[in-house]
């Protein structure tokens, strides 16, 4: 079944008409009216696969809308995702007469009102906001056909599922459900079950969609060498647009203070800061504005900026799972990228748990080590016999000793994505 032809030209007025693997498994099924389980990651064209056939089925239909009563309902857990996913929309729906409603906290809530109050096709909202304007009753879900839950992982990551469940308690039961995830824990499955009846699964591997183009390696520093090593690295040669990731919230600001300072443009995105704040920065990264982004992982999954060259990981996460995400900020719309992680000591455990994760081999380009008191460099001998976590170990302490930093660069492997033999449709990633 071809698209709807307004969405037909709209894709073909964008620069990539390339369908990713989520679109090619996910599209078809989803416009026959089926329920979607759909697991990939980040930067794998999961918002057109949402988002083309909700506009398929409101192109055909042509129906008209009640105030309060969308069509469609799309949760997302970050605003900066929902605006992502409402800007899609705009973009693929560009020649249709349909309208949509942005709802998200941290704005006054007066305008979006509004906007349903004058009738939607597709409403786009946060959980929290959601629920105060249905408890206001401003929402009514009784005409709901399609509910589409993204990012559900980070959904209960952050808190969200007493929310999703008393929203899921007033949708309709006759209805096609889109859930798309990152990964599928226990919990997980046990929601999509309850969302879901007889769904077409979907599941992307993580190693095959995140690697494929993104160059990563780990630099083992001193915690206090990590600013002088950050500020070198930007300013070297093709580092373009960048993105660094921190643990905490005030680290970004600090960071992003102290690269200002030193002639780094850089601006920080973060939880604590208002949805404008928030919004603004990115337009200034955007924009080229700023040439450094500081974020934290609250903020990984709601940055889509295609250029990115650079994302490095100043400080190594906590979970393995936010790695892939942040990488997945880099080498978007066909573009390659490099993903660079700072690593100390006392974060060889985190390391460890991505690269069990990742089920990538760490293999080291060079250990050189440079001593503090002139005279030539010279290189460590690693033995034969040695582990790779002997080597990391001797790498480490000879860090510790000499003030020197080491580069272990991850060794990928092109991963040659599945071509589909079913019908064939124009998308974009």
């Amino acid at each position: 079944m071809d698209l709807f032809v307004p969405l037909q030209r709209a894709l073909a007025e964008q620069s990539n008409h390339q369908p990713t693997p989520i679109q090619i498994k996910s599209i078809p099924p989803a416009i026959e009216g089926l329920g979607i389980l759909g697991c990939a990651q980040t930067g794998t064209g999961k918002t057109a696969a949402l988002a083309l056939p909700i506009l398929d089925y409101i192109g055909r239909e042509q129906r008209p809308v009640p105030a309060n009563q969308p069509v469609a309902l799309v949760l997302a857990p970050t605003r900066e995702l929902a605006i992502q996913i409402a800007d899609s929309f705009c973009t693929y729906g560009k020649h249709m007469r349909f309208c949509q409603a942005l709802v998200y906290g941290g704005v006054g809530q007066a305008e979006q009102i509004k906007a349903l109050r004058r009738g939607v096709h597709v409403l786009i909202a946060t959980p929290g906001r959601l629920l105060d304007l249905m408890d206001q009753g401003h929402v009514d879900f009784s005409d709901v056909e399609i509910f589409v839950l993204d990012e559900a992982d980070r959904m209960l990551d952050m808190g969200f599922m007493p929310s999703l469940n008393r929203i899921v308690a007033e949708l309709p039961r006759q209805r096609q459900s889109l859930f798309f995830s990152a990964t599928l824990p226990l919990k997980i499955r046990e929601l999509a079950a309850k969302l879901l009846f007889n769904p077409v699964s979907v599941t992307l591997s993580s190693k095959t969609t995140t690697v494929e183009r993104i160059e990563q390696s780990v630099r083992f520093v001193r915690r206090e060498s990590k600013l002088a090593l950050l500020s070198e690295l930007l300013s070297s040669d093709g580092v373009d647009r960048a993105i660094v990731f921190t643990r905490t919230k005030h680290g970004a600001n600090r960071l992003a203070n102290k690269l200002d300072r030193a002639g780094i443009r850089a601006t920080a995105i973060h939880g604590n800061k208002t949805q404008n704040a928030r919004q603004r920065a990115l337009n200034a990264f955007r924009d080229n504005r700023v040439t450094v982004l500081v974020a934290t992982d609250v903020a990984a999954r709601g940055i889509d900026i295609d250029g990115v060259t650079h994302v490095i990981n100043y400080d190594m996460p906590v979970d393995p799972e936010s790695y892939v995400h942040r990488i997945g900020r880099t080498a978007r719309a066909g573009a390659n990228g490099i993903a660079v992680s700072f690593c100390t000591a006392d974060e060889m455990g985190e390391l460890r748990d991505i690269e069990r994760l990742m089920g990538a081999n760490l293999e080291i380009e060079n250990a050189e080590v440079r001593p503090q008191s002139g005279g030539p460099e010279r290189k460590k001998q690693v033995g034969p016999h040695e582990t790779k976590r002997d080597r990391r170990s001797a790498a480490l302490k000879s860090q510790s000793r000499n003030g020197t930093q080491h580069r272990f660069r991850r060794v990928n492997k092109k991963h040659e994505l599945a071509r589909a033999n079913s019908r064939q449709f124009s998308t974009i990633a």
